[in-house]
Parts: C-alpha cells; sequence; structure tokens
C-alpha cells in the first residue's frame, strides 16, 4: 500500500503544524476569523517555513482568534509581516512573550521549546509543539486530533490553566494517518515502513538548494551542498538524521516509538527505513501490513475511504496513484496501490502507498 500525504483535520489545527512549508500569500476574501471573544495567538518562530505554514493554516482555516503576536528570535525583531491584509511587527521571543496567551504554536527548534515550552505553559498558555522536545516525555500528550484525540482530553482554552501537547514526526503522521482505521478494524502485529521525504521536511533552506543544486548540475558545475553535504539533486540517500549503534537513525526510530505512544500499544512491531529523495514537497510511504485478524483488500479500500482525514486514489486500469505533485499543499493523507500482501498466508496482510 502506498500513501501521499499532508495531514490535517478540518476540525483541529494540529495535523497540518508539520511539515510542507509553502509560501504564505495573504487572502483576498473577506475574513471572519478576527472576533474579540476568541483566543490569543501566539507563533513562534514565525520567520521559519514551519511557522509560516502555521500563518496560511490559521488563514485557511479561519481559525478565530483575537489578537496574534509574530515571535523570532532577537535578529527577526523588528521587521515587518503582513497576515490577513494586517501589518504586524515581529517582536523578539523572551520569557514575557507569553503574557495573556492563550495558545502558542511552537516551531523553533527543540532547545527553544525546552526553555520557553515550560515557561509558557506557566503562565496559562497552551502550547502545541512542533519539535521533537517533548514527544516521548511521559504526561505529555503525543497528538494525531483524527487518531488519539482523547489524549486532549481536559485540555482547553479559557480555563486559565496552561498544557503541551506535542505534535509527532511528519513520517509518523502520515503513516498512522492511514494505518490506525485498519489498525481498529483488524489490530496490526508487524508494520514495515520506508519513507521517501521530501526537500521540505528539512526545512526553506533545503528547498533552496536543491533547486539550486538542479540548475548547477544541468549546467555541468559542481553542486553547492551546505544543508545534506552531499549531492541531492538527482540522487537519493539514508535520511540526514544520526545513526544509532542498532543501524537505525533517529528519524526511523521516532517512527517506532511515537506510534507505540499514540497507539498505547508497547508491543506493536514497527521498523522503519527513512530516504531522502529529490523531490520538492510531499513526503511519500510505502507500507506494508500484518493484522491480527483477516482483512481483505476490498474491506481495507472502504475503510480508507470513509477514514478521517484520508482521500484513496487507486485506480488499477489507468495505472493512477498517488504523486508528490498531485497532493502538494493539499490536506489529506492520500493512499494508492492498495494490494493484499502475497507473501503472507490469507488475508492477513495488506501493501499500500500513502503520501502527504
Amino acid at each position: 500500500m502506498a500513501a501521499l500525504a499532508h495531514p490535517s483535520s478540518q476540525n483541529h489545527l494540529f495535523t497540518k503544524l508539520s511539515l510542507r512549508p509553502k509560501k504564505f500569500t495573504p487572502p483576498s476574501r473577506i475574513r471572519m476569523s478576527l472576533q474579540e471573544n476568541a483566543p490569543s495567538l501566539a507563533v513562534v518562530g514565525v520567520t521559519g517555513a514551519v511557522g509560516q505554514e502555521f500563518l496560511s493554516v490559521l488563514s485557511d482555516r479561519d481559525f478565530p482568534y483575537r489578537s496574534i503576536k509574530m515571535l523570532a528570535s532577537k535578529r527577526s525583531a523588528g521587521k515587518q509581516l503582513t497576515f490577513q491584509d494586517r501589518n504586524y511587527t515581529i517582536e523578539e521571543l523572551t520569557e514575557d512573550s507569553f503574557d495573556g496567551v492563550d495558545i502558542a504554536l511552537f516551531s523553533a527548534g527543540g532547545s527553544i521549546s525546552k526553555h520557553f515550552g515550560p515557561v509558557a505553559v506557566d503562565k496559562g498558555t497552551i502550547v502545541v509543539d512542533n519539535s521533537s522536545a517533548f514527544r516521548m516525555e511521559e504526561g505529555i500528550p503525543l497528538v494525531i486530533p483524527e487518531v488519539n484525540p482523547e489524549a486532549m482530553e481536559g485540555i482547553k482554552v479559557g480555563m486559565g490553566k496552561g498544557a503541551l501537547i506535542a505534535n509527532p514526526n511528519c513520517s509518523t503522521i502520515i503513516c498512522l494517518m492511514a494505518v490506525t482505521p485498519l489498525h481498529k478494524h483488524a489490530k496490526v502485529q508487524r508494520m514495515v515502513v520506508s519513507t521517501y521525504q521530501a526537500a521540505s521536511g528539512a526545512g526553506a533552506a533545503a528547498m533552496e538548494e536543491l533547486e539550486l543544486q538542479t540548475r548547477e548540475v544541468l549546467e555541468g558545475k559542481p553542486p553547492t551542498c551546505n544543508i545534506f553535504k552531499q549531492q541531492y539533486a538527482f540522487n537519493l540517500f539514508s535520511h540526514n538524521a544520526p545513526i544509532l549503534s542498532s543501524g537505525y537513525n533517529e528519524e526511523e526510530m521516532k517512527l517506532v516509538k511515537e506510534t507505540r505512544k499514540i497507539w498505547n500499544d508497547k508491543n506493536v512491531k514497527v521498523t522503519a527505513t527513512c530516504i531522502r529523495v529529490p523531490v520538492m514537497r510531499a513526503h511519500a510511504e510505502s507500507v506494508n501490513l500484518q493484522f491480527q485478524q483477516p482483512l481483505d483488500e476490498d474491506t481495507a479500500k472502504d475503510i480508507l475511504k470513509s477514514a478521517p482525514g484520508v482521500v484513496v486514489i487507486d485506480d488499477r486500469a489507468s495505472n493512477h496513484f498517488p504523486t508528490p505533485l498531485e497532493v502538494s499543499n493539499k490536506d489529506n493523507v492520500a493512499v494508492g496501490r492498495i494490494r493484499r500482501d502475497l507473501s503472507q498466508d490469507g488475508n492477513h496482510g495488506v501493501g499500500y502507498i500513502c503520501l502527504w
């Protein structure tokens, strides 16, 4: 089974707050999001690729707010930013930044989150953190709203009580958006995942370098290799995350550990191989599943077609399945190549691809 995805939910902000940066363009239509009785917001790391994606999501959803703070490092403080046809001055992130802030969206790196996240919570702010800083900490919910919304039970805006919510890694979100509906039906015993991750996952600088390298290689020039330290254009290689003593890299182990926490199942068997591919946007994954209960491919397709945040693109007759270009800048996880695993007896195995 193959899946291409950009996980998001119409009712929750959190699933789209990872990866897939895109340029923010202020909308021209009338907005109803600025409301006196709505929450106050802060965006931490607003000048980064994901910070800009935060703004796009807020705008796309007409997310209600009464005020919004644009927070970044000292070097960006004082610069102007336009959001929903209004001009804002970027402020330096300090410990006083969260006074009166109801919701803070963090994407400025793990060290910033570690320091300022608890500060914001102590001031009564609900923090949604996009880094890996808190994902595996006991007591901090790791949430994909379409998968485990119950993990946020008791966390509400307007209660005057701060909280910290961790956003899973991109590869985990894509995978579990497409797998969890099947897991609830037939229970996954073992999952084998291979990822094909785009430049967007490494930020705007990686996307720019891929574009630059492509021009350089086509012109016969040596490629500029500042981000990945090797040629990215017309190439692919193991994900650039650090390699552990087990031979797995950190990106692969995030998928293993985060799946177990989100599903609240320490026994599910997960193995992953993460690859960086020269695609600008939209991560892809190949997923092979072994189930405890039988699950035929037609039933699997029907389940996925009705799953929240998932769209099935699976036309065998025309050989049409999800592609990065097709799903880029779209919300749903696209799933295709859904088929029975012939290497497993009976109907206990399904394979597919998914993209986001």
